[in-house]
């Protein structure tokens, strides 16, 4: 019994050394973080808004090139208050004024600058939420490898306390070792719950941001991969490429840029023409007026508004400009901090695999030959096992650290 239990235990050691990763329900279907990804990218309800913001824009872009409506009037013209039927007429006027061309297509660039301007910020939300599904996305994977672990280290518990339970039968085994060795296992049914708990709670915010069913269950891959960003380019040139929110501010320049245009189009006059028909009374000949009319936009008490606008917006550029550099040095700054955390943590985590976890392991199997031996008790073996597990556990916690900085060094950087 004692053979066969060393062999278990040994066997149930082998499966945590190597971490079998293998989805808890087999039954679900796989979704590759790629596909959760797309479903994101077209379904996102928050995305679609700045599409219907952005196709408005558009709209309005198109009618800017739009002429003021004609106005018509109709009446008496020249008419006495005393009644005299062969004095006066009847009048009916046309009117129609032109806005200056240069004003309309600087309104109508406007309009299209600030379309721009919403799906940049489109972008930017994007990046966001599709980080914010790759950490989900990657806890997932190391909730799951947690659970595989716990349930390895339950087999070999439930081994335990029966040979412990035989054993106390003959007098060879502590009745406390025992209750301890239950109390292990209850709480790896409270740790496992806890994992199931964040499971769901990591799958229902993908499906919120899949903009899908909350309840839908779905199987993660595993098969995740660290990469290597220690030689990555963090130029301003390389970011000022990929940031939306450094194009998005570039943007808005260009957009202030037109705006200057607007107000400068003010200076421009605008144009107007008035034809009016009398019908005459008393048999007197009909007449006509057919007059032009232009705006003097340059006089000083007309001029002082866009003169002002103009060097407001000369200001403004100019903060946007000083915003931009700033957001590219913390950027930098941010890039540089995340290089030498991942460094660190990719060095923690091979110290656990290639050191900790080994020598661990080596106590593990030594505790439990010894115990075989009958030259160590059960609350050793246990205590090696629980050591073993918690360095196992320490080194997934390792590993989800440094997915969350790859994470938000991607984020940073907008890879995708």
């Amino acid at each position: 019994m004692i053979r066969n239990l060393r062999n278990k235990m040994l066997t149930g050691l082998l499966i945590i050394v190597s971490l079998a990763t293998r989805n808890i329900a087999q039954a679900q279907s796989i979704l590759p973080l790629d596909s959760v990804l797309s479903q994101i990218t077209h379904n996102n309800i928050g995305l679609q808004t700045y599409n219907a913001k952005a196709n408005a824009l558009k709209a309005y872009a198109e009618g800017a090139k739009s002429l003021p409506a004609p106005q018509i009037s109709a009446g008496q013209y020249q008419v006495p208050y005393q009644l005299n039927p062969n004095a006066g007429a009847f009048m009916i006027t046309a009117e129609q004024m032109f806005t200056n061309r240069a004003k309309l297509k600087a309104k109508q660039n406007y309009m299209n600058g600030m379309a721009a301007i919403t799906l940049q910020d489109k972008q930017y939300l994007a990046n966001q939420l599709l980080a914010d599904a790759r950490q989900y996305y990657y806890d997932r994977v190391i909730l799951e490898r947690k659970q595989t672990l716990l349930k390895n280290t339950r087999g070999l518990l439930e081994y335990m306390i029966k040979d412990a339970n035989i054993r106390y039968t003959y007098g060879k085994e502590k009745l406390n070792n025992i209750y301890k060795a239950k109390a292990d296992l209850y709480q790896l049914d409270n740790d496992n719950e806890q994992l199931s708990n964040e499971i769901n709670q990591k799958s229902i915010m993908m499906n919120t941001l899949m903009n899908r069913d909350k309840q839908i269950t779905f199987g993660v891959d595993t098969n995740i991969r660290i990469k290597d960003y220690s030689n990555a380019n963090t130029d301003t040139s390389a970011l000022s490429a990929k940031r939306s929110d450094v194009k998005a501010i570039e943007k808005n320049i260009q957009l202030q840029q037109l705006n200057a245009v607007v107000e400068y189009s003010k200076r421009k006059p605008d144009y107007g023409v008035q034809i009016s028909h009398m019908m005459s009374y008393g048999g007197m000949p009909n007449q006509y007026v057919l007059m032009g009319s232009i705006t003097i936009p340059i006089v000083p008490w007309a001029s002082k508004e866009y003169k002002a606008n103009l060097k407001g917006i000369s200001y403004e550029v100019e903060q946007m400009q000083q915003q931009k550099a700033n957001l590219l040095n913390e950027v930098q700054g941010k890039l540089g901090s995340l290089k030498v955390d991942m460094a660190s943590k990719t060095k923690q985590l091979k110290n656990y695999d290639q050191n900790i976890i080994p020598a661990l392991q080596n106590n593990y199997k030594t505790s439990l030959l010894s115990y075989e031996q009958n030259t160590e008790d059960l609350f050793t073996v246990l205590d090696a096992l629980k050591g073993l597990q918690t360095a196992r556990m320490e080194a997934l916690n390792r590993l989800q650290e440094l997915l969350q900085l790859q994470v938000n060094y991607e984020k940073e950087n907008e890879k995708y």
